[in-house]
């Protein structure tokens, strides 16, 4: 397991499970420690997006993901939306980077307004408060204007605006193949080496 500080992953309830799931994945198998949230909405969507049913007790969500990605004993960590205990809603317990993925608009904009509603607000302001990088994918289409002016307010605070628009240059051919290049994307700003896909410029 990585002696470096945890990196916090936050799931809510927009659509784009699959890009969640196959990141907190692609943590573990890189040996991070990971400090994970998600939302109810958020449990919902995982449910209607996967073949993984989440119950409402963090406990449990830890050891079931725990035992499908084959994280050693402590490198994940789930905690409930309310627990104002853990790690991250505290800058002494900050980790080192947050990804919230997918975001919703509603968190997008709690965030940007420093809401502190729950616990993935919160986490998302300690973050941004202690300087450390925070990383949106934000799953919506249209954009509003309101959602426009809360990334542009995002991203003049340092937070990466990374929607999920797959790129074709790499000729996918599966949804693994597309849900791969975002998750490749998140982990180049996290600095975590990958084989997902191949880099633009590379041979086949």
């Amino acid at each position: 397991m990585s002696g470096r500080t945890a990196i916090a992953l936050a799931m809510t309830g927009a659509s784009g499970a699959p890009y969640g799931l196959r990141l907190l994945e692609s943590l573990i198998e890189a040996g991070e420690t990971v400090y994970f949230m998600i939302s109810g909405p958020g449990q919902v969507v995982v449910s209607m997006e996967s073949e993984i049913t989440l119950s409402g007790r963090p406990a449990e969500i830890q050891r079931l993901l725990s035992e499908r990605f084959g994280a050693r004993e402590g490198q994940l960590r789930v905690f409930g939306r309310e627990e104002w205990t853990a790690p991250p809603a505290s800058g002494s317990g900050v980790p080192r980077a947050m990804v919230i993925c997918p975001c919703t608009m509603g968190t997008l904009a709690a965030v940007a307004c420093g809401m502190s509603n729950n616990l993935i607000d919160r986490a998302a302001d300690v973050v941004l408060k202690e300087g450390r990088k925070l990383i949106l994918v934000p799953r919506e289409t249209p954009f509003s204007a309101i959602h426009l002016e809360n990334m542009l307010r995002l991203a003049r605070m340092g937070a990466v605006i990374l929607p999920p628009n797959p790129g074709f240059y790499h000729e996918p051919r599966t949804l693994d193949d597309l849900v791969n290049f975002i998750v490749a994307r998140i982990l180049d700003q996290l600095g975590i080496a990958h084989e997902l896909v191949r880099r633009w410029g590379e041979e086949v």
